[in-house]
Parts: C-alpha cells; sequence; structure tokens
C-alpha cells in the first residue's frame, strides 16, 4: 500500500489493485505545485468525496471529465456531483459498502459540516462522512473533517483499522491533542498520519503534538507527493 499526500485534505491512497483519490483538491491547492497535477492523477481508478466543503471538491467535476473517472460518495453530494457534469460512481450512504477490484470501502459517520455554492446559494450536500477502506489485508481509517465523536467507539471496535489518517489541523476539525486522544481512547492504530493541515495559517504546522500523545504508535507527517509505504 502506499499513501501519498496531496496536499491539506487530499490524499491518494495505491491500495491491492485500485488507486483512489480521495478529496482531490490540485486547482488552487497551496501545498500542490501546479506543475505536478498530472503526477498526482497518474493511473487512479476512482474518486471519493467525504463531505461538499470547496477544499474537497472544488475539482471533482474537472478531474472527473479530464479522467473519466467515476465519483463516490453520499448520496445528496455524489447526485449534485453527478449533475454538474461528473461520471456517476456510486450515491450510497453511511453504513454502505461498495467494491472496487479487490478493496472494499465502507462509509462511516463525521462530524462536521456539508455544503457547496451552487448558483450563488449555499446548498446542503448531504452529510459529512468519513471511509474505512479495506484491502491487501489491511483496514485504512479515513477519517474526513471530524472532531472526536462517540461513534469513533463502535468504529474502532467494529472495524479493527490498522491504519489512520486523521484530520488534525484543528480550527475546522479536531486538533493534534484531540485526534492523539481519539486516536488512543478508541483504536489501536499501527500508523497515524495527519491531514488538513499545514495549508493555511490558522491550522496547526505540525504533527509533533500527535506524536507526543501517541507513544508506541509510528506517526508519519506525509511530505506532498512522496510515497509512504507500508
Amino acid at each position: 500500500m502506499k499513501i501519498i499526500w496531496l496536499g491539506h485534505g487530499s490524499f491518494r491512497i495505491e491500495i491491492a489493485d485500485q488507486v483512489l483519490l480521495i478529496d482531490p483538491w490540485l486547482d488552487g491547492n497551496p501545498m500542490m505545485p501546479e506543475d505536478r497535477h498530472d503526477e498526482a492523477l497518474a493511473g487512479a481508478t476512482q474518486i471519493l468525496v467525504t463531505h461538499g466543503h470547496f477544499d474537497h471538491t472544488k475539482d471533482i467535476v474537472a478531474l472527473s471529465q479530464k479522467t473519466d473517472l467515476p465519483v463516490s460518495g453520499i448520496f445528496e453530494l455524489a447526485g449534485l456531483l453527478t449533475a454538474q457534469g461528473a461520471k456517476a460512481g456510486h450515491a450510497f450512504n453511511k453504513g454502505g459498502t461498495v467494491s472496487f477490484g479487490d478493496v472494499s470501502v465502507t462509509m462511516v459517520p463525521a462530524s462536521h459540516s456539508s455544503s457547496m455554492q451552487v448558483d450563488g446559494l449555499t446548498t446542503y450536500t448531504g452529510m459529512e462522512t468519513g471511509f474505512m477502506i479495506r484491502g491487501e489485508g489491511k483496514t485504512l481509517y479515513f477519517s474526513g473533517d471530524t472532531t472526536i465523536m462517540a461513534d469513533m467507539a463502535w468504529m474502532g471496535e467494529y472495524f479493527k483499522p490498522d491504519i489512520g489518517i486523521l484530520s488534525a489541523g484543528g480550527y475546522y476539525t479536531m486538533d493534534m491533542e484531540m485526534a492523539a486522544w481519539a486516536a488512543k481512547t478508541y483504536f489501536d492504530f499501527k500508523t497515524v498520519i495527519p491531514g488538513h493541515y499545514r495549508t493555511f495559517p490558522a491550522l496547526a504546522q505540525s504533527a509533533e503534538a500527535l506524536a507526543a500523545g501517541l507513544p508506541g504508535v509510528d506517526v508519519i507527517e506525509p511530505q506532498v507527493l512522496s510515497p509512504i509505504v507500508l
């Protein structure tokens, strides 16, 4: 498995026979070099989206049209993106599981908000979500934008994820200390990777506090387009 940060909350997951782009925001992403967009997209097979905010959906329709990649997410958001011209994938919902080749993806709750600007109006886009991604004998929890929530208790016990990609920049999501507390309280991760940080001054610029709060866990600070091999 290769986990590749595309900056902010965007990730590329190369797992089994799939290359998943999750919330790919390339155009205007301060962390993503403009001359490396094709590298980020090469060989991708699916686009997954967690919620409607611009820093997660701004590029979805254009990328889907450019690459012919299907877009999957919660029912309302997937339907809206398809209506705007994205290639239809799975418009599923929390608790639902879809399969892509040798990979399965289950939609799980998050605690945040979700909307898009449509024709100048703020439009509800279904609830915010995360994903449990299974393949190669591993389970990866992609938290999406969230704070700590009680649902993490059953999610940790039921799915038993080995790897956590946790939004941990603070201000819009839980911060590094909160993410560390959630990880050690609800999960038994071997590896934790922070996301949704370093992009803007309001967000955490380092994951030192996350690592300090998780002794014995391999906390890896990602670098843009540098593969983390697990």
